[in-house]
């Protein structure tokens, strides 16, 4: 765990989490639809790396990758529709679960009044059917999506909107990512961000290059450092 700026108010009133390759690993079942998709065309499938690396920037970033081709091209659209009726499909049995030592994260944050919420790009036909899949939809105290707001991240609007549905401030949340505009986001919020530094980061955009006010290696690690703010700790 790597931390360059110092927080001092002890425990957060809130911590909001982006959902894929922070707080839920989903690219089992991405690459379980690639595989499908690969297996119509007769392409070779798409290695397990290619997908981890590709997967946060959705689900056309990840036809471009497996296919190739630009949205530009013909078959563009068709593939998009094909991946995405395929991924909504496979949600009830999906094979996404919570990082190691999330869940326990995530029972400490409610053992100590402390609010939990996501917010994703991802939209909200997928996101919450999945939330309720892992049964954490109704311990989730708010569920951002690009449909409930007009511009999504690296933009605040949705972290603030967060805020607002679950009754925090900003400057009492924390703010977990794996992406640049994650960070972007939250430092725009007015909040404190933590780089994910487990999650689908690409080798070119290092965690280490987001400007974030800490960086973790796994949940875990977030626990403890919870755990030391702790008054009572």
């Amino acid at each position: 765990m790597n931390s360059d700026m110092q927080y001092n108010t002890g425990l957060p009133d809130c911590v909001l989490f982006d959902l894929d390759g922070t707080l839920v690993d989903t690219a089992p079942d991405f690459s379980a639809v690639l595989r499908t998709m690969t297996d119509e065309q007769g392409l070779a499938p798409v290695c397990e790396a290619q997908v981890l690396q590709t997967v946060s920037n959705g689900a056309r970033a990840l036809v471009q990758m497996a296919f190739g081709l630009t949205p530009e091209h013909t078959d563009f659209q068709q593939l998009l529709d094909r991946l995405l009726t395929l991924y909504a499909a496979q949600i009830p049995q999906t094979k996404s679960r919570l990082y190691p030592g999330m869940e326990t994260l995530l029972r400490y944050l409610e053992s100590n009044g402390i609010a939990w919420g996501v917010v994703t790009n991802k939209a909200v036909k997928f996101s919450a059917p999945l939330l309720k899949a892992l049964q954490l939809d109704t311990r989730c105290a708010a569920l951002i999506c690009p449909d409930h707001v007009s511009r999504t991240k690296p933009d605040p609007e949705p972290l603030l909107l967060a805020c607002s549905r679950i009754g925090c401030e900003p400057a009492s949340t924390m703010y977990v990512g794996d992406h640049a505009r994650d960070i972007t986001a939250g430092r725009a919020a007015g909040m404190y961000t933590i780089a994910a530094a487990y999650g689908y980061i690409a080798p070119d955009d290092p965690a280490t290059a987001w400007g974030a006010d800490m960086i973790i290696a796994d949940a875990d690690s977030l626990r403890h450092w919870l755990q030391h703010l702790s008054p009572a700790s």
